[in-house]
């Protein structure tokens, strides 16, 4: 069992009783600088733990926001290798903080695996969510992570059934995403009530906590999710923010890195509020 600044900060949340506010930005979104000052900044706003999007030309479960978050990223020359050295950047100033890269398995492999996750664990990646990389092919991702370090992170979604659970659970670590709404990220509001059923479900087959993410945009539906997991995931919110405040030309403007960081500051006041279940 690896032990990581993610399993250090969830068992620092539950004796704190609140939930986790996770973030998502991608990297290199709108450019490098500009993504690394958000992405420095997030914490002091509000961000327990970083979901740090690794730009792919075709990611088919992101909706349109992440979809041209990743392309102004790819357009402004954000690579894998920058990403990761973006979180090299990171730590010089913070060692506490959970980074977890989430993505797609194409530039992984073409990275190269056993260099990826030795260059990611020196960086200081403390873990992975691979959204196309199943539970079947845990020899090819998932277990070679953890012999790094690194957790291997799986999404639940409302079509998990109860046969397909304990096997997605087999060896996750860290913590589960739960895909609160079927489709792609950013496009429906997730529904509390149901959230707080699923949740419960997916606690019968781990005992790692579980965070709800897609569709999450306002401080009262962090606040109504909160109160079911153990943390909440936004991300189409906080790249839109960067979208919205962008130039005619898709340059960063004096507003854009405030924007966002005013943003999960408003996220964490209304996770406050909750006292999770």
């Amino acid at each position: 069992m690896i032990n990581t600044r993610i399993d250090a900060r969830f068992a620092a949340l539950k004796q704190e009783g609140r939930s986790a506010l996770v973030t998502f930005i991608t990297a290199g979104d709108p450019d490098y600088d500009t993504s690394l000052e958000i992405l420095k900044g997030l914490p002091a706003a509000g961000a327990d733990v970083i979901e740090l999007g690794m730009p792919f030309s075709d990611p088919m479960a992101d909706g349109v926001a992440i979809q041209l978050a990743g392309q102004r990223a790819l357009k402004g020359g954000q690579t894998l290798r920058k990403t990761l050295q973006m979180v090299r950047d990171f730590r010089e100033g913070d060692n506490e903080t959970p980074i977890v890269l989430m993505g797609y398995y194409n530039p992984i492999y073409s990275y190269g695996n056993e260099a990826f996750l030795t260059d990611a664990a020196k960086a200081g990646v403390d873990g992975l969510i691979v959204v196309d990389v199943p539970p079947e092919a845990d020899d090819e991702l998932c277990l070679p992570a953890m012999e790094h370090g690194i957790s291997f992170i799986r999404l639940a979604t409302p079509t998990t059934d109860e046969k397909r659970l304990p096997r997605v659970m087999e060896n996750t670590s860290g913590f589960v995403y739960y895909v609160s709404v079927a489709g792609i990220t950013g496009t429906q509001a997730p529904d509390p009530q149901n959230v707080a059923k699923m949740v419960s479900h997916v606690k019968t087959a781990t005992p790692l906590p579980v965070c709800v993410g897609f569709g999450v945009r306002t401080p009262e539906q962090a606040a109504a999710i909160a109160r079911a997991a153990d943390g909440v995931v936004v991300g189409s919110a906080l790249v839109e923010a960067v979208r919205t405040s962008l130039d005619d030309d898709g340059k960063a403007g004096s507003a854009t890195v405030a924007g966002v960081h005013t943003l999960v500051s408003e996220l964490a006041a209304g996770i406050a509020t909750a006292s999770p279940a």
